[in-house]
């Protein structure tokens, strides 16, 4: 069916912001890449192709679920949709070094003015789609306060986590924890400018899961 001309659909530029998942997907150390195997082929006998995958539920960009870093915390099919969903603004911190500070997104945060209820920050000139990075950037957690109090839900970063890659006190998932805060992980934000957009980036509706993928995109409000 075409859709008429006036359809904002066909209006509004889209951003994929969601890198490929292949076998080639970089994965924390230690957890499980992504594998794929044909189940069924289309041939004589069989009519369609039928796929099985092996993975862990944070490959590629994807919504942490709040039992990822609390024992009594939400599965990430349990986990209201609302803050994946509406006005984000992006913000580039390029070169912060290995924690993102204040003073890193600031520029684009000014006093008095409305907050965006929704902060996904580029730390990468180029993501790494295809290597970990073991020096990732992660968030200072006075950051993460100060953004919860000034209304924001959810935090998204080009990072593979909101934590220095070898914490084991996960300062930062804590203060997601506390302040109730949602996060999504391994952005691609390459090629997206700073500014305000509309982020849709729905988890699946994993009720067990710790973690799901999701195909994140942003669309210009106008």
């Amino acid at each position: 069916m075409t859709m008429p001309a006036s359809d904002p659909c066909t209006t509004r530029r889209l951003w994929d912001i969601s890198p490929p998942v292949d076998a080639q997907a970089p994965v924390f150390p230690g957890d499980t890449p992504y594998q794929q195997r044909w189940v069924a082929t289309i041939g004589p006998g069989c009519p369609v192709n039928v796929s099985a995958i092996t993975t862990t539920p944070h490959v590629g960009a994807h919504a942490d679920a709040p039992l990822h870093y609390d024992p009594a915390g939400e599965p990430i099919g349990a986990v209201d949709l609302t803050p994946y969903l509406g006005p984000c603004r992006v913000v580039h911190a390029l070169g912060c070094g290995p924690l993102i500070t204040w003073a890193h997104v600031a520029h684009a945060m000014p006093a008095g003015a409305p907050c965006p209820p929704r902060l996904l920050v580029r730390t990468y000139a180029q993501m790494p789609q295809q290597v970990f990075d073991e020096a990732l950037p992660g968030f200072d957690p006075a950051l993460l306060e100060r953004l919860a109090d000034r209304g924001v839900c959810l935090i998204g970063t080009d990072s593979a986590s909101v934590d220095p890659a070898a914490s084991k006190t996960l300062d930062a998932h804590q203060v997601l924890r506390r302040r109730g805060l949602r996060v999504l992980e391994n952005l691609c934000l390459d090629a997206v400018p700073e500014g305000d957009y509309e982020l849709i980036a729905l988890p699946l509706k994993w009720m067990s899961a710790d973690a799901s993928p999701v195909r994140a995109v942003l669309r210009a409000l106008a």
